[in-house]
């Protein structure tokens, strides 16, 4: 029963993060499209068509589990980096991404996939909630321990409100997730200063 609940937790996180962002940006690019302009158009139809060919392909991943094995083999920032040039596409984000000061370590397939994830979850609270135009990720290496950070320049919110309501279960998963690697997730933010959260995980 055990093992058959986290592999429901598994897809329900898959769906949320991975498949629901694909999906919110696809929204996103739709609702930017200026009928007016042709050579425009056409491009963000074609992205839009991407977007739905990879969605297909991320259900049919989930459906035999080997997302994270896909993952080991591109590595962490080389994940990070692959989402992020789609994001680029839907011209809703400039986006900033450092990652010089990531150095060398050993790989840990179990953490990197829920640090993956970990990232997946914030952005899409980003696309969601955070209206801001600009994402800044950096990934680097502090001592023995790898250093996830996301900040946006959005709207902003209260975290202490927002952890206490039902809404707040996204930033609860974060905890959570980070927690599950003996990690840690720094949220702060304040109304109409964006956003900052710190993901630190021992290496």
């Amino acid at each position: 029963m055990e093992v058959q609940e986290q592999t429901l937790k598994t897809i329900a996180y898959d769906l949320h993060d991975n498949i629901g962002q694909l999906l919110s940006i696809t929204s996103i690019t739709l609702s930017s499209i200026d009928v007016n302009n042709q050579e425009n158009t056409a491009e963000k139809i074609a992205f839009v068509e991407d977007l739905t060919a990879r969605s297909i392909k991320e259900v049919k991943a989930l459906s035999r589990m080997l997302h994270g094995e896909e993952l080991v083999n591109r590595g962490l920032g080389a994940a990070i980096e692959f989402e992020l040039e789609w994001l680029k596409r839907s011209d809703k984000f400039k986006i900033h991404f450092d990652q010089s000061r990531l150095g060398t370590f050993d790989a840990d397939s179990s953490k990197e996939t829920i640090i993956f994830r970990l990232f997946q979850e914030i952005i899409n609270n980003i696309i969601q909630h955070a209206r801001a135009s600009e994402i800044f990720i950096t990934l680097e290496q502090v001592n023995n321990a790898l250093k996830l950070t996301i900040r946006d320049n959005g709207v902003g919110f209260n975290v202490g409100e927002t952890l206490k309501r039902q809404t707040g279960m996204g930033l609860h998963n974060i905890k959570k997730r980070a927690a599950m690697i003996n990690g840690t997730a720094a949220i702060n933010s304040e109304p109409g200063t964006g956003s900052i959260i710190v993901v630190t995980i021992p290496y």
